[in-house]
């Protein structure tokens, strides 16, 4: 079985059923599908087989949508690009996956073609709400003609589904490949910890090229509900459709919760009647901030904690674990939940044995939901999946119930805003900056984005660099999201005998009163 299938059979059994619903537009499960099958069709026209790479940039928009599942049925393998990048980083991902066709929408079909010269691989090139510059062709112009029934391709569980970049620790993305029995599986798993029901309003609003967000709709449309898409996130806009909407089900990354509750003056005034479940995770969220969202909107929480390489989720914090913290067991919401079915959970010590109980190791994860691998990195993938396991690189420790606690991380990446963002990277580009001598990037506590990066940069003897250069320097280098948020300098940074960077000793003044090593 795979997802669109399940999408197909909705499709046949609540024909004129809502699917998608962005600003005055209205798809029904009929009409998705008959759109879904002309864009597998054109994919075909366009001369991509079966396993090829094709490349999407956009925003938010049932296009998107439409555009996943006319791959899956097309046996194409869709690689979204995130739009908050720069060019140059778009232009490394697409080439790497060999991709040989590009959608862009809106005002990301003029950024993208800046540097369309640079991937001579891409044969065509689609604007979506664009005028089509020379070489382009527009959406409908490319459906135009296309039949409306399914295509003539055999998609088995074990191809391909998608490829999502992860940013690497060496700075360049590795490209996740999940398989269309990872994706199916992952869905089924999440239900069973918190079920979407046929004819429910699901709010997308987190944008689709990130793992947890693309989960999101996918398991919508698995289980017969309408997405509601929403093109990027605004707090006000969030909160309206939540309670004006009939919104039965969100996902929202910790910031945008906050965002919810601080920017929008009448949060706490307004009734929400249909919200039932909010789902959150991509990064951990303040007890404080949490328990203020459980008052606010009065409906279930559910966490999830994974990654893009366990398709999005391994654990899950269920309903009645939120509840039971608030009764009598508070610890709880510091918690990312137990094991989602068929997942594992391992904590490998520092000797590399099974941790005990509470002890603090890396969390390791195995199931059905997990990569491929890492497309082109055998060296990573060797690194990663060791034995059938996911090395996570996250520290944490089981309690004896089962529950997962992330406690710190045992690689540098920081989480700003639910986006990954690896300090190799923009270390990368600072180090390129004519004045700087050395620089360490490290996550620091942030009450609207659950870390921030900071930069501390050592200068070259005798040159000059204010914080506004050097964060000058990196724009344009960066997507936006990975600009350092503020920048120290230092004579020197602390190193140990071998001569890495202790970063650890960095990030201690700004950690030492919070309650873990993540935020």
């Amino acid at each position: 079985m795979l997802l669109h299938e399940l999408f197909d059979y909705f499709a046949a059994e609540q024909p004129e059923a809502e699917c998608i619903v962005f600003g005055e537009t209205s798809l029904t499960y009929a009409a998705a599908q008959a759109e879904a099958h002309r864009v597998a069709h054109a994919l075909i026209a366009s001369g991509v087989t079966p396993g090829q790479r094709v490349a999407v940039l956009a925003k938010n928009c049932p296009e998107l949508v439409l555009f996943y599942l006319g791959c899956f049925k097309a046996g194409a393998v869709p690689v979204p690009l995130n739009y908050r990048l720069a060019p140059p980083e778009w232009q490394f991902i697409v080439g790497d996956a060999d991709a040989v066709l590009l959608v862009a929408r809106g005002e990301l079909v003029a950024a993208v073609d800046a540097v369309r010269g640079e991937l001579p691989a891409v044969r065509e090139w689609i604007a979506i709400d664009a005028a089509p510059p020379p070489g382009w062709r527009a959406w409908d112009a490319w459906l135009d003609g296309q039949p409306a029934t399914a295509p003539p391709r055999a998609v088995a569980a074990a191809h391909d589904a998608y490829q999502m970049y992860t940013s690497g620790t060496t700075g360049l993305p590795k490209g996740a490949v999940i398989a269309h029995a990872a994706l199916l599986a992952n869905v089924l798993q999440i239900n069973a910890v918190s079920p979407v029901y046929a004819g429910e309003r699901v709010l997308i609003v987190a944008p689709l090229y990130h793992a947890a967000a693309a989960l999101s709709a996918f398991r919508g449309l698995a289980c017969g509900a309408a997405l509601f898409v929403q093109e990027d996130f605004a707090p006000a806009a969030a909160v309206q459709a939540l309670a004006n909407e009939r919104i039965a089900v969100a996902l929202l990354v910790p910031a945008m919760i906050q965002a919810c509750l601080v920017a929008v003056p009448d949060v706490a005034a307004r009734r929400y009647p249909t919200l039932r479940v909010i789902v959150y995770g991509a990064s951990p969220i303040g007890e404080s901030t949490l328990r203020r969202a459980i008052e606010v909107f009065d409906c279930d929480f559910v966490q999830g904690y994974g990654m893009t390489e366990t398709t999005a989720c391994a654990t899950g914090l269920s309903p009645a674990a939120h509840r039971r913290a608030l009764r009598d067991a508070p610890h709880l919401l510091q918690s990312a939940g137990r094991a989602i079915p068929a997942t594992e959970l391992r904590i490998l010590a520092a000797d590399g044995q099974p941790a005990a109980p509470g002890e603090v190791g890396e969390v390791l994860v195995r199931g059905p939901q997990l990569m491929r691998g890492y497309w082109k990195r055998p060296e990573a993938n060797a690194d990663s999946l060791r034995d059938g396991w996911m090395h996570t690189g996250d520290a944490g420790r089981l309690d004896d119930e089962g529950f997962l606690f992330i406690e710190d991380r045992v690689k540098d990446m920081i989480v700003s805003g639910g986006e990954n963002v690896y300090p190799r990277e923009v270390e990368n580009v600072l180090l390129a900056h004519p004045a700087v001598a050395d620089a360490a990037v490290i996550g620091i506590p942030d009450p609207r984005w659950g870390e921030a990066v900071k930069a501390i940069v050592v200068l070259r003897a005798g040159a000059a660099a204010s914080a506004d250069d050097i964060v000058g320097f990196c724009r344009g280098k960066l997507g936006g999201y990975k600009l350092p948020r503020s920048v120290d300098f230092l004579d020197a940074l602390p190193r140990n005998p071998s001569g890495k960077v202790l970063k650890r000793v960095l990030r201690e003044p700004y950690w030492k009163d919070q309650t873990r090593g993540v935020a």
